[in-house]
């Protein structure tokens, strides 16, 4: 790559200083290569793609048997089905009485009797399932599930006063039940649902529809009440809005025979827990009609397309009656049979698995599982497309969002890496970023951030901040991604995690790399660079790390960023304690590492043959360290101490000494540009002043190659270094000054701009002078006035400075400036020509850049080169102004 693609440059002082301050507008274009202190751009770190999706990549710093596995193997006993009951989320009262259970006889006269006590809490529990259990019966009958009279369900009750009524609410009545059972399958009372489950498909399908089926629910103020559809012959419905205690069945018709005296209350008078009773018989019914009927297909489907397509419509109906979440009743019935199918090898039906799963809101042992089957999918690329069709990723975002950090911390990490492989798709990533996972992955930062090192969960948080930070790397490539970063304050908590986890170099080398992208970015640099903490970290990591060259490379490309455009980074970077001295000696390692992988190529039989193109990597390390030596001397005391700092001097040197700029083309013209910018300071006890004359031996060699770039950076060093006497006998004797006015015919600004500040300082000295006509250069310098002067009034400026010190001693114009004395003339008197000089067609901001530059600086050097120019001709010819 050439240096001048890489450079980044921004307004200082020419060779001369100027009164003109710096001018923040779009003319800088013009004046970006004119300055002697530039900074520089160099390309960022490349990273490579990992061939395969891991949990750590290849390059990880932890040991395999201390990081979690990538690969594992799942199957339907991974999961727990104990741990998939669900969670009532209601808090019992203590039951002041013997819970009195209701049963009902399967013989023909409906008699009936009353069961014994359970003898302890387990029966108990395994009575109060029995209605549960009651749907997912196989043998043929009807049943009616026994109920728990108990506080937890809205119904009526006996007031704890009247003892009297406690007998009455169970006291047998034949005749009751027998009209009961002729009047309606449910039971007013208590809300009791008698359906036999073996109702032919045709028949579920009919009841859905209500087409056949007699039953409605509707909401009727305070309550959900359930209607016959029938009516008597006085056309008043069978069932009437009314509640009776226990069995006592109202008849069709008829008023209540028992007022609602004393000793009878209502339990539930709050309309959320009313609704809540009829919701569970929804509940029944859909979970019997919709639900059932997927599960018995999945049982026995065996066509893995068809089970996908069960599994979607499974997700529908679950969603359509209400049913994700860990309120669902029969939740274990649907997770066994979901459980089995994870068996089968098939990563779309996994998909759909998983997906359902994690919307049922597992937890603990399956949370794992399920965690790790999304992971598993996730980690063949080739699924991607299948994963962008369903919701899978908003899944995962809700279990981060969601789920206890130390209690699920192996879960998060599964879950954290399958968000990472689909941070590598594109399609996904943008998905991403519109669903809010970057403010959502700060958050679970910031979450990990307040545990301390002492804390037993800090190492393994350790393993899901490496996934967080690998995912936010590939979210870092989008713009709308970097705003969110910056808005959330991620500069303050990835530099928290950098000094928690100093330690762990996985985790410092994402955050670093984090770092490397957005720092590209100006809004980012200066949010980072505002961050003061971030210097200190940056060098504890450099010493710790200084032999890893990939963190030590995008630590130093982050730095160079800093220092390119931000005068106070500069400062305070130069002032954290032990800095430069840092660098150099990042410098010195890998300079010898430079130097050995070299002394190697030529030992192979590499002399003679093409060097390698890119960079390596010890090399890619000096160039962007050079880099940051280049920008911090644009500070001027930090300049000027680096000026002074011989072993900063001494390794720049070492490199043009050791290094050709075929070898290494960038390397070499970055030294050179540090060198020049060093040079620029007259200070005591400099070291480019103390090793001037080695300098312009090493230039030379520079300006004697093919490569354009790195010719204009060493005549750019001779522009300052030619101030001293013995650079300027050193151009003479090595006839350096014949190649520098031979570079006035490059045609090319910048290239005559460089030449011409070494001409200038050779015509400060009278027995050099001569030397541009010899040469030939006053025609050169003249056509460059002509090609360049009303475009670039600094270059124009430079050239009349060099005609008036060539012309000092002048005593004919025809004898110092010879055939083109007419021409520098008309071409004088017409760039003195406000009118003719200044392009008013030009945008206000570059026209008035323009007319400070010509009336401040090119002008009153111009006039006075007119003057002395005109009193020194016998006559004046007639003025053809040339076009401009």
């Amino acid at each position: 790559m050439q240096a001048s693609k890489n450079k980044n440059t921004e307004k200082a002082e020419p060779f001369y200083r100027l009164s003109v301050p710096k001018q923040k507008t779009s003319s800088e274009i013009i004046n970006e290569a004119r300055n002697v202190l530039r900074t520089l751009r160099t390309w960022r770190p490349f990273t490579p793609t990992e061939g395969q999706r891991k949990l750590f990549g290849s390059g990880s710093s932890r040991a395999p048997q201390n990081r979690p596995p990538s690969v594992f193997s799942l199957h339907a006993s991974s999961f727990d089905l104990a741990e998939s009951r669900p969670v009532s989320g209601v808090r019992l009262s203590p039951l002041d009485h013997k819970p009195i259970v209701v049963t009902f006889a399967k013989d023909e006269d409906s008699s009936f009797s009353l069961p014994k006590p359970p003898a302890n809490a387990a029966e108990v529990r395994k009575v109060s399932s029995a209605r549960a259990r009651l749907f997912r019966r196989t043998s043929q009958g009807n049943y009616l599930s026994a109920k728990i009279v108990s506080p937890d369900q809205n119904e009526e009750k006996l007031d704890s006063e009247d003892p009297a009524m406690m007998s009455n609410l169970c006291r047998s009545n034949d005749n009751c039940l027998a009209e009961q059972r002729s009047y309606t399958p449910f039971n007013d009372e208590s809300r009791q649902l008698i359906c036999n489950e073996h109702i032919n498909r045709l028949e579920r399908e009919d009841f859905l529809k209500g087409t056949a089926g007699k039953f409605l629910f509707q909401l009727r103020g305070e309550r959900s009440v359930l209607l016959d559809t029938n009516v008597n012959s006085d056309g008043r419905f069978a069932d009437e809005e009314q509640q009776f205690p226990c069995d006592q069945m109202k008849k069709p018709g008829t008023s209540s025979s028992r007022p609602r005296s004393t000793g009878w209350k209502r339990r539930v008078t709050d309309l959320e827990d009313e609704t809540r009773i009829n919701e569970s018989e929804e509940e029944e019914i859909f979970w019997h009609i919709k639900i059932l009927p997927i599960l018995h297909e999945l049982e026995k489907e065996d066509n893995i397309e068809n089970l996908c397509l069960a599994c979607t419509k499974l997700y529908q109906a679950l969603n359509e009656g209400n049913m994700l979440g860990k309120r669902f009743k029969r939740r274990s019935v649907l997770l066994k049979t979901l459980y089995k199918l994870v068996d089968i090898d098939s990563d779309p039906l996994c998909l759909k698995l998983a997906k359902i799963i994690l919307s049922i809101k597992v937890d603990g042992k399956n949370l794992l599982s399920v965690c790790k089957l999304a992971f598993k999918i996730c980690r063949n690329e080739k699924n991607d497309h299948i994963i962008q069709n369903d919701s899978l990723l908003d899944c995962l975002l809700e279990v981060l969002r969601t789920e206890d950090l130390q209690k699920n911390s192996e879960a998060l990490l599964y879950c954290m890496g399958a968000i990472k492989f689909m941070s590598g798709n594109a399609v996904l990533l943008n998905e991403m970023v519109n669903k809010g996972a970057v403010e959502m992955l700060l958050q679970l930062m910031k979450q990990i951030n307040n545990i301390k090192e002492n804390d037993t969960y800090f190492s393994n948080l350790g393993h899901l901040l490496v996934q967080l930070t690998a995912t936010l790397r590939n979210l870092a490539d989008l713009p709308l991604a970097r705003r969110q970063l910056i808005c959330n304050g991620a500069v303050s908590e990835l530099s928290v995690a950098l000094e928690q986890r100093m330690n762990d170099m996985d985790v410092c080398t994402y955050i670093v790399r984090i770092f490397s992208k957005l720092s590209s970015y100006n809004d980012f640099c200066a949010a980072l660079a505002d961050c003061s903490r971030c210097y200190i970290l940056f060098l504890a990591l450099l010493n710790k790390y200084q032999k890893q060259q990939d963190l030590v490379i995008r630590i130093i490309f982050i730095l160079g960023n800093l220092t390119a455009e931000n005068n106070q980074a500069r400062e305070q970077f130069f002032k954290e304690k032990g800095s430069v001295n840092t660098l150099i000696s990042l410098f010195q390692t890998y300079h010898e590492l430079d130097l050995n992988a070299q002394k190697s190529y030529y030992e192979r039989g590499g002399e003679g043959k093409n060097h390698p193109k890119h960079p390596s990597e010890a090399e890619d390390v000096l160039i962007k360290l050079i880099r940051v030596l280049a920008n911090l001397s644009i500070h001027p005391s930090v300049g000027a101490a680096l000026a002074a700092a011989h072993r900063v001097v001494e390794l720049l040197v070492t490199v043009l000494e050791y290094k050709s700029v075929d070898d290494c083309e960038e390397l070499v013209t970055n030294a050179a540009t540090t060198i020049n910018n060093l040079s620029y300071y007259k200070v005591k006890n400099s070291a480019v002043q103390d090793k001037k004359l080695q300098i312009a031996e090493m230039l030379l060699k520079l300006l004697m190659s093919n490569n354009m770039d790195g010719i204009v950076e060493a005549v750019r060093v001779f522009g300052n270094l030619s101030q001293y006497h013995e650079i300027c006998d050193f151009i003479i004797q090595k006839k350096i000054y014949k190649f520098v006015i031979a570079l006035l015919d490059a045609k090319n600004q910048d290239v005559c701009f460089s030449a011409c500040g070494v001409l200038l300082n050779l015509t400060v000295d009278k027995n050099k002078r001569a030397l541009l006509m010899e040469e030939g250069g006053i025609g050169k310098l003249v056509d460059c006035l002509r090609d360049f002067g009303p475009a670039d009034w600094q270059l124009a400026c430079l050239i009349c400075k060099t005609l008036w010190n060539y012309s000092e001693n002048i005593t004919s114009v025809a004898s110092c400036f010879g055939e083109d004395a007419d021409t520098l003339l008309v071409l004088l008197t017409a760039l003195l020509d406000e009118e003719l000089a200044l392009d008013y067609s030009l945008d206000r901001d570059l026209r008035d850049y323009h007319k400070l530059y010509w009336e401040r600086e090119f002008k009153p050097v111009a006039e006075k080169l007119l003057d002395r120019i005109q009193s020194h001709r016998s006559f004046l010819p007639a003025v053809t102004v040339p076009p401009f």
